[in-house]
């Protein structure tokens, strides 16, 4: 993932991760692509990943995850969510949108026509409950403080509703 000071300590301890689309290009705004992740975590979860929290918004999403391999496991969600991705967009004919992920595409990555994530995710390792509590609270606070929504549980592509007793779009894990 390249010279950061932001690496995986562990795969098996919580970690902070976003994952931002290229240039920050919205593409999450229709529902399409936001089943997308859905469905990948999903996937992912079968095999072990455990979610805590997480936001989705139009360009990043943010989650606390672990697993046993949480750096293989964020590798296989943005090289399979990448793909689909931009075979949907192919799909639709949304050619600005493709013209921009051929643009702004790492030149190192000569093997493809499109780059759809930035690189590398900011893992940080969640080394306390008070951290834990403050990074979940962060998540759900995102669509607040962009203003989408009044209350967290508003959200439809968050954990939030889970917190508050609700049913949500992925199974929560909340005691760690």
């Amino acid at each position: 993932m390249g010279r950061s000071r932001y690496q995986f300590v562990d795969g098996h301890l919580p970690h902070f991760v976003t994952c931002t689309v290229l240039h920050w290009i919205p593409v999450f705004t229709r529902p399409e692509t936001v089943d997308i992740l859905l469905s990948s975590l999903r996937f992912l979860q079968a095999e072990g990943l455990n979610v805590y929290s997480y936001v989705i918004l139009e360009n990043h999403l943010h989650m606390v995850v672990e697993s046993d391999d949480l750096s293989r496991d964020i590798a296989r969600f943005k090289q399979f969510t990448a793909k689909q991705c931009l075979a949907l967009l192919q799909e639709k004919g949304a050619k600005t949108l493709l013209d921009q992920f051929a643009f702004y595409k790492k030149a190192h990555k000569s093997e493809r026509a499109f780059q759809f994530w930035q690189e590398g995710c900011h893992p940080e390792w969640i080394q306390s409950d008070e951290m834990m509590r403050q990074k979940i609270e962060y998540i759900h606070q995102n669509p607040v403080k962009r203003g989408y929504v009044d209350l967290p549980e508003h959200w439809r592509y968050s954990s939030a509703r889970d917190y508050m007793g609700q049913a949500g779009l992925l199974d929560i894990k909340r005691v760690w």
